[in-house]
């Protein structure tokens, strides 16, 4: 691993970069570069409008995990494919269940060409009105954010496009979300996206972007852009870029209302501080009282949980379309930070609210598998003998 110097913050670089696959796969790409990938094979240009189509349908509609399943695309044409493509995407290493009914999985992505293969982790959260899907940005992550367990993993190589939307079409997979899928009221299980998983989702832009444009594609996997919060430590830069490109919500991990204890939690705020986050927040394009951007804040006992931060809180976002999401925080094992008691997290959330904010308290899902906020880490199967046992003792006092 080697560190920049940037503005005086220390920044992770990527250990490695993907290396495509000599038949690599087809999820992910644009219509145009599909266009471009079936000409590179010989696909006459008049037929290609239609073959795009065709995958299209077949990839994010009936969510197609070979070529022999496209029923519609001649024989000749799909042992064309077959020869130079697929559609694979990550293959799930493990499956854990919460006793929430949380599920995670540890996902392993195709080997970059040169025989290494990475994993990276996403978490679905069924709920009665929704089932959210967290999905990764990175393996690992650039940020080192001091209670984030997944900051504490060194980051190895940004997602491709691909990967980003392969974790949603693993779910759907194992889910059986699927256009046929049958139930009572014909609703999906997979409704909402959150950018929140592993890695820094604007220090990989272009990645996050393309997936999530298929993502809300209304001919392709179809989920509303009102229903995609992409979440950012402050990227200050590429905060308007995402409001122009992807329109999404957008999620802010403030996690402090002073700059010299942000710089502890969050370091990337030493780059980009918190003056300079808010009014790049002000300046979202397309944020208005209905499409309010989030402001995420982990409760840390005796570190940001005090009402004078409740109320600097208050001040710092006036003119601002928010809502203020209040986390407990999530342990894990080695972790410096305690949960803030939940008498003082209901003060808190009662003097935001009275000032005229929504301040709903986040409700831990998933914690006996390591699957909250804060907790992912794909190297979880490496715990030793000692965290499991801490880990087991946390599940049990919860």
């Amino acid at each position: 691993m080697t560190v920049i110097e940037a503005s005086g913050v220390l920044e992770k670089t990527a250990l490695e970069t993907y290396v495509p696959l000599a038949k690599p796969s087809l999820v992910g790409l644009s219509r145009e570069e599909l266009a471009k990938r079936l000409g590179g094979i010989g696909v006459a240009e008049k037929q290609q409008k239609m073959r795009v189509q065709q995958l299209w349908h077949w990839m994010y509609v009936r969510g197609a995990r070979s070529f022999a399943e496209m029923s519609n695309v001649s024989k000749d044409m799909r042992a064309q494919l077959e020869q130079y493509f697929t559609v694979d995407r990550p293959e799930v290493v493990t499956e854990q269940i919460s006793n929430d009914g949380t599920r995670k999985w540890l996902l392993r992505l195709p080997g970059d060409g040169v025989g290494r293969a990475h994993e990276v982790e996403c978490v679905y959260i069924p709920e009665t009105d929704r089932g959210t899907l967290c999905v990764s940005s990175q393996v690992g992550c650039t940020l080192n954010c001091s209670f984030c367990h997944t900051g504490t993993q060194r980051l190895v190589r940004n997602l491709t496009a691909g990967e980003i939307l392969g974790q949603v079409m693993v779910a759907r997979d194992r889910l059986g979300d699927w256009v046929d899928r049958e139930t009572p009221n014909g609703n999906r299980l997979v409704t909402n996206i959150v950018m929140m998983g592993m890695g820094e989702p604007l220090y990989n832009f272009d990645a996050v972007r393309d997936a999530l444009l298929i993502v809300s594609d209304g001919e392709g996997i179809g989920i509303s852009r009102r229903r995609i919060t992409l979440s950012t430590s402050g990227v200050v830069p590429n905060i308007a870029r995402t409001g122009d490109e992807i329109g999404v919500m957008l999620a802010i991990s403030l996690h402090a209302v002073r700059d010299e204890l942000r710089d502890e939690l969050v370091p990337l705020n030493r780059k980009y501080p918190i003056r300079e986050l808010l009014d790049a927040c002000r300046a979202y394009p397309g944020s208005s009282n209905s499409r309010r951007i989030t402001f995420e804040y982990v409760m840390l006992k005796g570190v940001n949980d005090s009402l004078d931060d409740a109320r600097l809180l208050v001040k710092l976002l006036k003119g601002i379309p928010a809502k203020i999401n209040l986390i407990p925080f999530n342990p894990w094992p080695g972790s410096k930070y305690e949960c803030s008691d939940w008498e003082q997290i209901e003060k808190f959330s009662e003097y935001v609210f009275n000032a005229g904010y929504s301040s709903p308290v986040r409700t831990p899902r998933g914690r006996d598998i390591l699957a909250a906020c804060g907790q992912l880490k794909s190297e979880t199967e490496k715990l030793s003998a000692r965290e499991r046992q801490a880990l087991r003792a946390m599940a049990m006092t919860d």
